[in-house]
């Protein structure tokens, strides 16, 4: 079995959901399996450091688990229409596997989830796709052939999939649900595909 990372941050709760929906999306491809890993809030407060484990949910993501995996499917809540600072900062922390071209070549996607319709889904999707650019990955989007895309009323682009968390609610439409699953399909086929020409 190969693994594709699914890598996320969350505070509410609505990304993780939308990280799991991905998960089962990788579950449907044959050889294929999520590892679900988080990334730890950043503090200013130096004296009270995140515990090295996460009280609850998955390990926090290491350098192995980039490494290892056939794909990288990455998430994270819209700040201002970016990545949230927790993601970023472990991006940041890559530079040993972009010297080393860790992750060119593998497939990589990215989801998100906003507050409102026109909270930022759209950049915070883009900009998370720039350091996938950098470590030489290949980026996959959803295709407007998947009808989901054209008929959802809530989240969902062909950048990636998405969710508008209004008020709070981390319940997910069926539309978003079918595309994140989709989202997750997708890059797992490709790293099939990708496997099977460089054996």
């Amino acid at each position: 079995m190969a693994d594709i990372l699914v890598l996320y941050y969350s505070r509410n709760g609505a990304t993780a959901e939308l990280a799991r929906q991905v998960c089962r999306g990788v579950e449907k491809v044959a050889g294929m399996q999520a590892r679900l890993r988080t990334v730890p809030a950043v503090s200013t407060v130096i004296s009270t450091p995140e515990p090295a484990v996460p009280a609850s949910g998955p390990p926090y993501a290491t350098a192995d688990d980039l490494r290892e995996c056939a794909g990288l499917i990455m998430g994270s809540p819209t700040r201002f229409g970016n990545m949230a600072a927790p993601m970023k900062y472990f991006i940041d922390g890559t530079s040993a596997l972009w010297a080393s071209g860790a992750l060119a070549n593998k497939p990589a996607a990215v989801f998100t989830s906003t507050q409102t319709m026109h909270g930022g889904q759209e950049s915070t999707l883009l900009s998370m796709m720039l350091p996938l650019l950098h470590h030489g990955m290949y980026l996959v989007g959803l295709p407007f052939t998947e009808p989901a895309l054209t008929s959802t009323r809530t989240g969902g682009s062909p950048y990636g999939a998405s969710h508008v968390a209004s008020a709070g609610q981390a319940a997910l439409s069926d539309e978003e649900k079918t595309l994140a699953q989709l989202l997750g399909e997708r890059v797992a086929k490709l790293a099939t595909c990708l496997t099977e020409v460089k054996s």
